[in-house]
């Protein structure tokens, strides 16, 4: 039975912060530090940085982390790929291994490969990749594509866009959640410089666009939103980076359209920057701490 939080997130844009860190909350809401907030894996292939990290439990058990494989002292224009890892336990990773999007003819000129996710879609019975990209060679802005996949190694359908909003500007780090059977995405629109949200029947859309779907009740510009459900209740928070303004804002909804702020919230004393939610048992709770202290 599930009942507390796992946070995966990186730290910052120097290169010793892109990377995979973990914190862990009873309640959802107030968050302690593993590993004395230092890096959790080691990342050995591709840029040797990432951001974005994106953790799950796959239909067999097994947790993945899914992760922008990207140096942003390179510059905001200069990644391709995503890098995996595999794990039986949340402690040892394993099995790296990247994916390389300019291999494919549809994506050969990638120069933005951002803030990957992984949802199961039922409906395939296959797990769709869904991210943040951009080609340097067709006038589309960045905007959300996806592809399926098997096994997180190879693809078994063709990249393609997702979702491109009404704007035509820039929707970035898409964050998917399933609820009565209807399917949210919240963005972050770069023309309304805020979390928005449009709604599908099925993982990979068609989805509808509300004029009125401007979600964020901050004053500030937003982005790497992450919804997740308080356990027990029919609460789901929403955290998201106040890019140009620091720090974590956090609001919570009941019925995923309106949100309110939610003041007693501690995360900013983990200096995240884009991260996810992972919910987990009370023995993988014990077992992180174990091995790694808070």
């Amino acid at each position: 039975m599930h009942t507390k939080y796992l946070f995966c997130y990186f730290t910052g844009n120097e290169p010793e912060n892109e990377s995979v860190h973990f914190a862990v909350s009873v309640d959802g809401y107030h968050f302690n530090a593993l590993n004395g907030n230092e890096k959790i894996i080691n990342q050995t292939l591709g840029k040797k940085c990432c951001r974005d990290p994106f953790i799950f439990r796959d239909e067999e058990g097994i947790f993945h982390i899914i992760a922008t494989d990207m140096r942003c002292y390179d510059g905001w224009c200069s990644n391709n790929s995503m890098i995996v890892w595999d794990s039986k336990d949340l402690i040892n990773w394993e099995n790296e291994r990247i994916i390389d999007f300019s291999q494919f003819e549809e994506t050969k000129s990638a120069d933005r490969v951002w803030a990957p996710q992984v949802i199961f879609d039922k409906f395939r019975n296959e797990y769709m990749i869904y991210w943040s990209h951009n080609n340097s060679d067709d006038d589309l802005d960045t905007i959300i594509w996806y592809a399926y996949t098997k096994d997180f190694t190879t693809l078994t359908t063709k990249p393609t866009v997702l979702f491109n909003p009404k704007s035509k500007m820039s929707a970035i780090d898409a964050d998917i959640v399933e609820v009565n059977g209807k399917y949210y995405l919240y963005e972050a629109d770069g023309k309304k410089e805020a979390i928005c949200y449009v709604v599908a029947d099925t993982p990979s859309g068609p989805y509808f666009e509300p004029d009125d779907n401007k979600v964020s009740v901050a004053d500030t510009a937003l982005e790497g939103n992450c919804i997740y459900k308080i356990l027990g209740s029919d609460k789901y928070v929403m955290i998201a980076d106040q890019f140009r303004a620091g720090g974590y804002f956090i609001q919570e909804t009941t019925d995923m359209i309106n949100f309110k702020k939610v003041d007693d919230f501690s995360l900013d004393h983990l200096h995240p920057r884009h991260g996810s939610m992972l919910n987990i048992t009370d023995e993988e709770y014990d077992r992180l701490i174990a091995s790694f202290g808070v």
